[in-house]
């Protein structure tokens, strides 16, 4: 249309400029060209956090935060949580389109013939002292797979690069397995092909003493649905890493590390521990008022945590499916204490103006914490059962980026804010 376009009038000079709009966006370096004379460098933009720049086109994941609307190539998460598994989504997210009966099968063999790691893996993370964080062993094995697959820089190989992307789904929870096992002091567990994806990664774990121990249905289901609703989330910190450290044309095994290592951090990864902490604080549901009360103080510092979400400015679409799982899984692991006093605190910040208006609903940290709590995992792991069923989404934006003529490596502008050209003086005459 000839009217999708932003009339700009530089006021600096009165140069009048026509920006076609694209998808809702205009390009940042249509604004290279306004500048006051020859010299100009030309004008940019200052985003900083990135809070309203689009670094990429995307196919994978749609995410309307005003309805809170999330889909997977078109799919809705909660269609998705219900009827699907993780490693069938783990397909429809590769490949855009859910799988045949075949596809799947085929799809599902290559990922189990994946999941062991080199005898090495297990004598480098054995270098780990005893109480090392499973979250830093699980990133430096997965930077150190790529030592073990030299072939993985061919990035632009696709047959090359999807078989490191199916080792990377299939090997991830076997590293996560084996750093909670190196924590805990207990030996590694192999993995067994003839369980799934969430049945083996939970034998690995938890099996102690009994190699025909297999956990509880209802548990292994839940944790499948927590996969889903982690698999991908759109540009995040950690997606974001792993893209811009992709960009270089790095193997993926470097930059998806790069991702966990972004994932580490708690303003990420970490948030549903802290809600634990928030209950564990408030004690009892009669106590919920009152933090209500200090969470509101302005010269306060309590926070709420598990509430609000940088895209989501409704109710969190995947809060709504974890909360169904909390019942399935407290059947048969016993209702988690702390449930009460969540229930209590949801129900009294939804009817209370100052969250509503601020759009604070609960998210997906809200309630998952509690449900990995309740199957016996400690906070520490947390972060780790997020990084396995992540790593589809991330090795499927790396590919997408790799395959994007328009992406180059990333290199941001900066804003010089330092002293200009100045000449040395000795130490003498400082």
């Amino acid at each position: 249309m000839a009217n999708d376009t932003l009339s700009v009038t530089d006021n600096r000079t009165g140069k009048k400029y026509e920006l076609k709009i694209e998808n809702g966006c205009i390009r940042a370096m249509d604004l290279r060209g306004m500048k006051v004379d020859a010299e100009d460098f030309g004008l940019m933009a200052y985003d900083p956090a990135f809070m309203n720049t689009a670094n990429c086109k995307s196919a994978i994941t749609f995410i309307d935060g005003d309805k809170g609307i999330l889909e997977y190539r078109g799919y809705p998460i909660d269609q998705l949580a219900e009827k699907s598994t993780h490693l069938e989504t783990s397909y429809l997210l590769m490949n855009g389109e859910l799988p045949t009966k075949p596809q799947l099968d085929e799809f599902v063999t290559k990922i189990t013939h994946h999941t062991y790691v080199h005898e090495n893996i297990k004598q480098f993370m054995d270098g780990f002292r005893y109480d090392a964080h499973p979250m830093s062993m699980l990133a430096s094995t997965v930077a150190a797979l790529s030592s073990f697959y030299p072939e993985a820089k061919q990035v632009k190989n696709k047959e090359v690069r999807r078989n490191q992307m199916m080792r990377l789904i299939a090997k991830m929870p076997t590293l996560a397995a084996f750093s909670y096992r190196h924590s805990q002091g207990l030996p590694y567990i192999y993995p067994n092909n003839d369980l799934s994806y969430t049945e083996n990664f939970l034998t690995m774990v938890k099996s102690i003493g009994k190699p025909n121990w297999r956990p509880h249905p209802a548990l292994v289901r839940a944790l499948d649905v927590l996969f889903i609703l982690h698999a991908d989330h759109e540009q995040n910190c950690s997606t974001t890493s792993v893209r811009v450290v992709g960009s270089s044309e790095v193997d993926p095994y470097s930059a998806v590390a790069a991702g966990i290592t972004a994932l580490y951090g708690p303003l990420h990864g970490g948030a549903n521990e802290a809600v634990l902490r928030m209950l564990r604080e408030i004690g009892d549901k009669k106590n919920v008022p009152e933090f209500i009360k200090k969470v509101k103080d302005k010269d306060g510092d309590k926070k709420l945590m598990g509430f609000g979400h940088r895209v989501y400015k409704n109710y969190d679409p995947r809060a709504k499916v974890i909360k169904k799982a909390c019942d399935e899984v407290f059947e048969v692991t016993g209702k988690n204490p702390l449930l009460d006093i969540a229930v209590e605190l949801e129900r009294i910040a939804l009817q209370d103006d100052y969250f509503v208006q601020r759009k604070l609903y609960p998210n997906v940290d809200f309630y998952s914490g509690l449900i990995y709590e309740a199957m016996g995992f400690p906070m520490e792991f947390f972060t780790c059962l997020f990084a396995i069923p992540r790593t589809v989404g991330w090795v499927t934006q790396f590919e997408e980026m790799i395959t994007d003529n328009e992406q180059k490596i990333a290199r941001p502008r900066q804003i010089f804010t330092g002293p200009k050209k100045r000449d040395y003086v000795p130490t003498e005459k400082r």
